[in-house]
């Protein structure tokens, strides 16, 4: 396909509003580096503040990185897991930051009824559902949510989740109810209207090349692009995988960040047939540490995800690898499509309409990295592939801090920006994630035997 992603096709994300480029030098009192995510929310909530003056520019398109075209999903929770938050941060301060993002998921809902943003949302909540037969990691987990987060997950036993998702695979699940699945590009640009509707001014197609001390009376950074600058009081940088530019501060968050590639692909419409695959309107998504995460869009189309990796592969290649994945959990699939009177894509495998990989940010602590390098200067980045309601908490939290001095964010610097070591770095995560692999097969493997023996 020459389609970047299924969000993209103009038949799923309508009329984009356009933002001229950035050609001339102009001011602000903050400008905000990145269309994500993390750039959107910064700057909605600082207007929503009462914040003037806030600018926005973005490379490409808003919402072009991982959050125009990830899985969807929102819901509370970090890349790193509540176990290891409670040992990082104590449990009082562990504690209030998960609920962040649990209040991150209410306010997504209320930004999407406020400002009327189609973006295809569906709340139903997440199922977290047991690839292996042990179920006693689930228990544990719903008992340190209850313990220590006040979240309460509801248990589905193996007839519960047979109903819903018509395979042998798994054994039960945790049900989420405080999550939502949605169109993220569809969300990105309704973000991205409303910030603009409140005053930020926004610009697409502004590659930012350098960020600089300013030395300019009420300014104290300089950002440069291929034709403007600005002068701005505060600068925020959310640039994630696909960060660029020169300067002492950009090259330490370029450090401190793993670009990882993650795959994707949504299914030609199944129609009347997708509920013999997943019956339930929740997203999807399994226990091991390579897990895959699926729903059913509007239109009955499957969005499938899954896998990590240093590598971005091409349409073929990614609707190969998922493919295959699908195939271990729905055997079915290859057969439920033959009953579809729809065309076969023969490029991209019998099914398939679009498959597309990209890179998403990754620290190596796997919490997000949130603060201040120096006065004025503000950063938000890594959020590992968890990130629609961290980013919003991200985008609160930097609002908070320039507009009202909070000092919350402090809280996060103890994680701080590790040096990820370049191409070394990458080659190890590779490594590690082929290691989490094998160990989850292995686990799965003598789980299931075990069972079978019981």
């Amino acid at each position: 396909m020459t389609i970047a992603s299924y969000y993209l096709d103009a038949d799923t994300h309508g009329a984009a509003q356009n933002y001229a480029p950035l050609t001339q030098p102009i001011e602000a009192k903050v400008c905000v580096v990145g269309g994500g995510f993390a750039g959107l929310h910064t700057a909605l909530s600082l207007v929503e503040r009462g914040v003037k003056d806030v600018l926005l520019l973005e490379a490409e398109h808003v919402g072009f990185g991982a959050s125009g075209r990830n899985g969807g999903f929102v819901f509370g929770g970090y890349s790193l897991g509540e176990a290891q938050l409670l040992r990082a941060l104590g449990p009082a301060s562990a504690k209030r930051w998960y609920l962040k993002t649990q209040a991150a998921v209410a306010r997504i809902r209320s930004l999407i009824a406020r400002y009327g943003i189609d973006c295809d949302c569906t709340d139903e909540g997440v199922l977290w559902v047991n690839w292996f037969a042990d179920a006693a990691p689930l228990r544990a987990r719903q008992a340190l949510l209850a313990e220590n987060f006040d979240t309460h997950w509801q248990p589905w036993n193996r007839a519960q989740v047979q109903a819903a998702i018509a395979s042998e695979r798994y054994s039960n699940a945790l049900f989420e109810r405080n999550a939502l699945h949605l169109n993220p590009l569809k969300l990105a640009r309704g973000l991205a209207r409303a910030a603009s509707a409140h005053g930020a001014r926004i610009f697409e197609y502004s590659p930012v090349q350098s960020i600089t001390q300013a030395g300019h009376s009420g300014a104290q950074w300089r950002i440069q692009t291929p034709a403007g600058s600005v002068l701005a009081e505060h600068v925020v940088v959310a640039g994630g995988g696909y960060l660029q530019g020169e300067g002492s501060n950009l090259q330490k968050l370029k450090r401190a960040l793993l670009p990882i590639a993650t795959y994707v692909l949504a299914s030609e419409p199944l129609g009347a047939k997708a509920s013999q695959l997943i019956n339930t309107k929740a997203a999807i998504y399994d226990s091991r540490f390579a897990f895959d995460y699926y729903r059913l869009a509007p239109d009955t189309r499957l969005i499938w995800g899954g896998r990590i990796s240093i590598l971005n592969r091409s349409a073929v290649q990614v609707s190969q690898l998922l493919r295959a994945d699908i195939l271990r959990v729905f055997p079915q699939f290859e057969g439920l499509l033959e009953l579809c009177e729809i065309p076969f894509d023969t490029q991209l495998g019998a099914g398939i309409d679009y498959a597309w990989s990209g890179l998403m940010s990754y620290a190596r602590h796997e919490m997000p990295q949130i603060g201040r390098l120096e006065p004025g200067f503000w950063y938000a980045q890594a959020f590992g592939g968890h990130g629609l309601a961290p980013t919003c908490v991200a985008g609160e939290t930097l609002a908070a801090a320039i507009a009202e001095g909070c000092l919350e964010y402090q809280d996060l610097t103890r994680f701080g920006l590790a040096p990820t070591y370049g191409a070394a770095g990458r080659f190890a995560a590779q490594l590690n994630y082929t290691w989490l692999q094998w160990q989850d097969a292995w686990h799965a493997r003598n789980s299931h035997a075990r069972n079978s023996r019981a």
